[in-house]
């Protein structure tokens, strides 16, 4: 183990010195405690997606950071939202909803997890009164309890507009910039803020397709350039078909959600799940396919058979799934071999041979 510049040393000291009201200079040894350390992960609901947003176990949205959940209609941005905040009340903390659609149902979220009875709701119409608001809750955090775990939630960017449109006619010039200026500023004064609290800030946003592209990404997403740059993690999420019942009835959706940007982990990696209307994301269904992906599983007609934490191999069909998963040595068994192959680790000695390159995933 290397040992500390002296030199470095003073420099820190006198830095430190310089500017009273924060420490500014620190070392990456882990002797401290520095702004960019992940104070905490919050879980998107879905296991795969953890893992593929911070490549470690017991993953997910990093809290102390921005994350973007972002995609067409009807793909699941406020589902993986409210999963969040859900995730956040489990473990003790505050959850914040801020509503620009109107669009929130108490039913809902309750499906999903969320105890609504303790949720802090904001209905908010423009950009500056969400940053406004976001500011506020920064402040009170960290003058009460800087220690308690808090996600907020804003569904959605695409739908807050600005004092400036609201009272600018249609017809005249400059109103539609304004939205891209004003999140410029506040995404700087933010990210510098909620980078030293507990605080989770998570934007849904709208893709929209560019016109008149041929070639690379025709997708942007609304608010200009701000939010894509300070963001530490986006997610892009699609939806892949339905899932009917017997009477083919549309009861949920085959989901999937790549990790478009990340300074977690490995960017553009996927995950794959499916998502009910009812109860939100079936995780344990995608644990099952996940097993059976890397032969950890087989199948043979109705029936799956595999090594249990014990060695012993067990017999089970898939409608018993979830109830092989109650057993905890079982279920912790099984998360042990889904991190040994879904987390990557990277081969130090490999040549150009070895590299393949792939065409970018279309939507």
């Amino acid at each position: 183990m290397s040992t500390r510049d002296e030199l470095a040393g003073v420099l820190a000291d006198t830095l430190n010195k310089q500017f009273k009201d924060m420490k500014v200079a620190y070392f990456l040894d882990g002797s401290d405690t520095t702004p960019t350390d992940i104070k905490d992960f919050v879980s998107t609901g879905s296991t795969m997606l953890d893992l593929a947003i911070s490549n470690k176990p017991d993953g997910g949205v990093a809290v102390g950071r921005i994350t973007e959940l972002n995609g067409l209609e009807s793909s699941g941005k406020s589902l993986i939202g409210a999963h969040l905040l859900a995730e956040t009340q489990k473990k003790g903390g505050v959850a914040v909803y801020i509503d620009t659609e109107t669009a929130v149902s108490t039913e809902f979220l309750g499906s999903i997890g969320v105890d609504v009875q303790s949720m802090l709701y904001l209905h908010l119409e423009t950009v500056e009164d969400i940053f406004s608001a976001i500011e506020e809750i920064v402040a009170k955090v960290r003058e009460s309890d800087k220690d308690r775990l808090v996600t907020i939630l804003v569904d959605s960017l695409a739908a807050a507009t600005t004092k400036v449109e609201l009272e600018a006619e249609f017809d005249k010039d400059g109103w539609a910039t304004s939205k891209a200026i004003i999140l410029s500023k506040a995404m700087r004064k933010i990210t510098q803020m909620i980078g030293r609290q507990k605080i989770a800030l998570v934007f849904t946003n709208q893709l929209r397709q560019k016109l008149g592209v041929m070639f690379g990404d025709p997708w942007t997403t609304s608010g200009g350039k701000a939010l894509p740059f300070h963001a530490s993690t986006r997610i892009r999420l699609k939806n892949l078909g339905q899932i009917k019942d017997a009477k083919k009835n549309t009861i949920g959706m085959k989901m999937r959600a790549q990790v478009i940007k990340n300074r977690l982990g490995p960017p553009m990696r996927h995950a794959d799940f499916e998502l009910y209307f009812e109860s939100g994301i079936d995780d344990e269904g995608s644990w099952l396919k996940v097993l059976k992906d890397h032969n950890l599983v087989k199948q043979g007609g109705a029936w799956y058979t595999m090594n249990n934490h014990l060695g012993e191999e067990i017999k089970f069909q898939s409608k018993d799934w979830a109830e092989k998963l109650q057993d905890t040595d079982f279920k912790k068994h099984c998360y042990d071999l889904i991190c040994e192959k879904v987390i990557l680790k990277y081969e130090k000695n490999f040549g150009i041979d070895d590299v393949t390159i792939e065409e970018e995933i279309s939507e």
